[in-house]
């Protein structure tokens, strides 16, 4: 169709908006490819003498399809002239290209599809020309008065946008006073729990720092007692002994027996004094390692000759099995030593029959050594508390002992970098495990 006249441009955009609909192009978008083709053709009047308008759809097209629409001016038209209009235009349309040529200007324009209206025909295409050709043209008095319509509703849209726009505001600017309360209220809580944090911190640091204090006094005591008793203790034990030596003066009987007690009390209480006295250097960490390759077999050797004089019940026998070879294991012999000799000591004072085993093995890349007794076992609540200093686990009858054996073995287990954990159910006995690692801490 041709754009010479004012009255074309009307016709243009009308014929635009019918083409629009019946591609079923949405409402909203025929009005916009109105006033794009209005605005263009106007121009193109003014400056080119009129346009000739093509419209065209092609059913066959590989991407969504779209209505494109081409006027090509009747003289050339300077592009600086379409400039101001192209950059309007361009945003009601999805594309717009302007070419410049010695004998023409051609415009173009699209607009796409929506997806879910049916694929395009030919045979519709085809009704859409013929419905295009019973159509008769509006006055330019009938367009004017459907465009002033379009643009009364495009300003009651616009209107209830303002509307919503400003209650959405609003509601924004109330939810942000409630953020922003919130905000302050969780920073005001914030700000108390850091203080508590703090003060709970500072209250840690000097209770840690008491605890420590604390714990180093006790250690001073204990070695300080413990050194000062030792002597008096030793020169006890060897007047004992002179006193029942057969070179002295003879005793008579009921002297012999005090001698005797006085004697084996004497002993007990150095035992204790010695015992203290390794405890409070574990506690201190003055007691540092010797690393050397431990044979595990020759230790079990040793342990066994010596621990079956102290085996003095009949009814309970002493198991110490061999270690597979190879036997090694990089660690401190003389704790090691004091670790299972302590564990065995303590089977052998419990048990009243059956056996004390000590075994062990390898397990990956460390050695577990256990020791097993038969004794009248230890309930599960008290498993922890047995590694506690000086107490002993209620039995059936009074253990003589301190309740220091424990204790001691499990901070030596830990300087050599393993672990000592008890297993035991009453009346089914008790396993003592050392994982200690095979090359050392």
């Amino acid at each position: 169709m041709t754009l010479r006249v004012e009255h074309d441009i009307f016709v243009v955009r009308q014929r635009g908006r019918e083409v629009a609909a019946l591609l079923g192009i949405e409402h909203q978008d025929q009005i916009r490819i109105a006033t794009a083709l209005s605005e263009m053709g106007r121009h193109l009047l003014a400056t080119g003498g009129g346009a000739d308008v093509v419209f065209l759809a092609h059913p066959a097209a590989v991407e969504q399809p779209a209505l494109h629409i081409e006027l090509t001016s009747v003289r050339p038209v300077d592009g600086g002239v379409l400039a101001p209009q192209q950059a309007a235009v361009g945003r009601l349309v999805d594309m717009l290209d302007v070419t410049e040529s010695d004998r023409a200007t051609v415009v173009r324009m699209s607009r796409r599809i929506p997806s879910s209206v049916a694929p395009l025909t030919w045979q519709g295409l085809e009704e859409v020309r013929a419905q295009l050709a019973e159509s008769e043209p509006s006055t330019a008095l009938d367009e004017l008065a459907l465009q002033n319509e379009q643009l009364i509703a495009a300003l009651d849209e616009v209107r209830s946008q303002r509307d919503e726009l400003a209650r959405l505001n609003e509601e924004l600017q109330e939810t942000n006073r409630g953020v922003m309360a919130l905000y302050g209220q969780l920073s005001e809580e914030l700000e108390e729990t850091n203080r508590g944090v703090v003060a709970l911190y500072a209250e840690l640091d000097e209770k840690s720092a008491q605890l420590r204090a604390a714990s180093e006094s006790k250690s001073r005591f204990l070695a300080n007692v413990s050194h000062e008793l030792r002597a008096p203790v030793t020169a006890i034990i060897g007047l004992a002994r002179l006193l029942a030596d057969s070179a002295s003066d003879p005793l008579t009987d009921e002297q012999s027996r005090q001698v005797g007690l006085i004697r084996s009390s004497a002993g007990d209480l150095l035992a204790l004094v010695n015992q203290l006295l390794d405890l409070a250097k574990a506690e201190s960490g003055r007691i540092e390692p010797n690393w050397v390759e431990v044979d595990l077999r020759v230790l079990f050797g040793q342990l066994r000759g010596t621990l079956r004089a102290v085996a003095s019940r009949p009814e309970v026998d002493l198991v110490v099995e061999d270690p597979p070879q190879p036997a090694l294991i990089r660690s401190d012999e003389v704790l090691l030593s004091q670790i299972l000799r302590n564990l065995l000591h303590n089977g052998l004072k419990f048990t009243e029959q059956g056996e004390v085993r000590m075994r062990a093995e390898q397990v990956g890349d460390r050695w577990l050594i256990t020791v097993t007794d038969t004794g009248v076992g230890i309930p599960a609540e008290l498993h922890e508390r047995v590694f506690e200093e000086f107490y002993q686990a209620p039995g059936p009858r009074r253990t003589v002992g301190t309740g220091l054996g424990l204790p001691y073995a499990r901070r030596l287990a830990t300087l050599l970098g393993g672990t000592l954990e008890l297993t035991s159910e009453p009346g089914r006995g008790s396993t003592l495990s050392v994982h200690l690692p095979r090359g050392g801490a």
